[in-house]
């Protein structure tokens, strides 16, 4: 799994292992037109501070928080701050938190008003360090006008590299299957993630630069001097809306909606409008505050199904109450898990559609024993722990939120996937590079979906002339216009395919609303797990994947920890009647 733990995502076949992945309000006027970003709640802090090795400040040093507090507690909550001789400083009314300075984050965590506290870990603030000039390693070729849909082929013509989608084969997007009668048109689709390479060709046409934002700002190094994103590209360490630098958040948007243009691939959903929420930093992290901002903000301003293939950092699974974590840390969990749960709860009381990865390490969830990659900030920060089936994994553990496995293109679980007879909502195609009596050979049985040229360069996958150096990049030039395309492996590969069929449903019966078709999550979800094809576990449930690698499977063909209610499918949620 990729080193850094982070992203509930993308393995990438080079290096055959998997990737643990772990990615505020109505957008103001005044909002900067170039990043698209939200005026920030407080003014963005200069300096920084010693860190702990968990990342929070030393003792009697003045940090910033998020507090979180129980229902009419506000003034409670204000009130422990000052005591304790800090200061409020902002905070949302919609999440139930104030922001918050003070050097005694377990003297405010003491008080009854409060629930939680939470190092507000602010993704970056614009460093003394040289500003680098805007990368231009993109694909060659000029993209369409951005938010203008240009007009879709027949789905009879299939796209250029479709031979390569097994994924979609199997859940049925295709020209004969959901493409004919539902491709999710007028459906806000949220990604939130590393961000989406907007000027994509194979993503242009259904990126919605005007409602996209950038919730982020790089920072180069954590707190302890180590690098963390690198330098900045962009002024102020701000990258604009239509940049990933990472390239797992336009791959995952790409598996969602590409369009039927001629170019490359198709998407689950060919004609959805893609909107990036971006929370999660160049390096990959997901902290607390710029998720609840993503969330609230798509609950805000129409978006109809959101696409979380991330965990919220830096734990993989937070305690409410590990006796063998420190009392700031305990406080720390916990405000993470309310703060998550209030930002779940508001989105789909605002008819959101909540949907993500589940995660990559291969575990149980109903029965963890151990955590060895928390916490993963500042970095190098990581010790083992020991964890029971009260710490969870945030978001895929929240209720509300619809949870994805993986599976291969044999349509076995992948051995990489996290399961779980509670946690384990559905199945959907992530790969499976080991999958080794699969008809497909090698990088083939993974998911390949668009990508930025600037990653693949950075990471040595392309040269200086744009030629692919390893056999998971697929350069794909049609009229003059060339893109990158990429097979990666990961349950955030599977969550986007649920994704995109939820946006088919939507599609299908949604009702008008702000910014596009809206319909109730509790309904979309039903149409989904109704339409997903039932899948058994295997016999025997035990399934060795390797000498020291045996998973148990729970549950019948109507639930079960490997599948949850079954593989989604695109083209029987396109003829559900109801």
């Amino acid at each position: 799994m990729n080193v850094r733990g982070r992203l509930a995502a993308a393995v990438l076949s080079v290096t055959l292992a998997g990737t643990v992945a772990g990615t505020a309000c109505s957008a103001p006027s005044g909002a900067d037109p170039r990043t698209g970003d939200a005026r920030p709640t407080v003014p963005l802090h200069t300096g920084e501070h010693t860190a702990t090795a968990a990342g929070h400040p030393s003792a009697g040093q003045m940090g910033e928080y998020l507090v979180f507090y129980t229902e009419g507690a506000r003034e409670a909550a204000a009130r422990a701050v000052t005591d304790s001789g800090g200061v409020v400083t902002g905070g949302d009314p919609r999440l139930g938190y104030l922001l918050a300075r003070t050097p005694a984050p377990e003297k405010v965590g003491a008080s009854p008003a409060v629930v939680g506290v939470t190092v507000d870990r602010r993704i970056g603030e614009a460093a003394a360090l040289p500003v680098a000039a805007p990368r231009s390693g993109r694909a060659a070729g000029t993209a369409g006008a951005v938010g203008v849909r240009t007009a879709s082929r027949a789905a009879t013509q299939p796209e250029p590299l479709s031979d390569r989608q097994w994924d979609m084969k199997m859940i049925g997007a295709t020209a004969d299957g959901s493409y004919a009668t539902a491709r999710g048109r007028q459906v806000l689709v949220g990604v939130i993630d590393t961000g989406i390479d907007g000027k994509h060709p194979d993503i242009a046409p259904n990126f919605n630069r005007a409602l996209s934002r950038n919730f982020v700002t790089d920072r180069p190094k954590d707190p302890n001097g180590r690098t963390f994103d690198g330098p900045c590209e962009y002024q102020n360490c701000k990258d604009p809306v239509d940049v990933d630098d990472d390239g797992h958040g336009t791959h995952v948007a790409s598996t969602i909606g590409s369009p039927l243009n001629g170019i490359g691939v198709g998407g689950v959903a060919p004609e959805v409008s893609l909107v990036n929420l971006r929370a999660g930093t160049d390096s990959g992290f997901f902290f607390l505050k710029p998720t609840l901002e993503a969330l609230a903000y798509a609950a805000d301003n129409g978006i109809a199904v959101v696409n979380m293939s991330f965990y919220v950092d830096p734990w993989t699974f937070n305690c409410t109450n590990n006796p063998q974590d420190s009392p700031a840390e305990r406080l720390e969990q916990r405000g993470i898990i309310e703060g998550m749960r209030r930002a779940v709860a508001y989105a789909r009381g605002h008819g959101v559609t909540l949907i993500t990865a589940i995660g990559n390490s291969g575990i149980d969830l109903g029965h963890p024993v151990k955590d060895i990659a928390s916490p993963n900030y500042p970095l190098g920060a990581e010790h083992e722990r020991k964890v029971d089936n009260t710490c969870i994994n945030v978001p895929a553990e929240l209720e509300g939120v619809i949870s994805v496995s993986a599976v291969g293109p044999t349509e076995r679980k992948a051995s990489y996937s996290d399961y779980g007879i509670e946690q384990t909502d559905v199945a959907a195609p992530g790969g499976d590079l080991f999958a080794k009596d699969a008809q497909l050979k090698g990088v083939r049985r993974e998911v390949l979906a668009a990508v930025p040229a600037g990653p693949l360069r950075k990471k040595g996958l392309i040269d200086r002339r744009g030629m692919p150096q390893d056999p998971s990049v697929i350069r794909e030039c049609q009229h003059g216009v060339c893109a990158y395309y990429q097979y990666l492996e990961g349950t955030s590969m599977a969550a986007p395919h649920a994704t995109g069929v939820a946006a088919i449903i939507i599609g299908r019966f949604g009702k008008p609303g702000k910014g596009g078709l809206q319909m109730d999550p509790a309904e979309v979800e039903r149409i989904l797990y109704a339409t997903a094809v039932r899948k058994s576990c295997p016999e025997p449930r035990t399934y060795k994947y390797g000498q020291n690698n045996v998973q148990t499977c729970e549950g019948g063909a109507g639930r079960n920890g490997f599948y949850g209610h079954g593989v989604v499918s695109a083209s029987r949620a396109a003829t559900y009647t109801r």
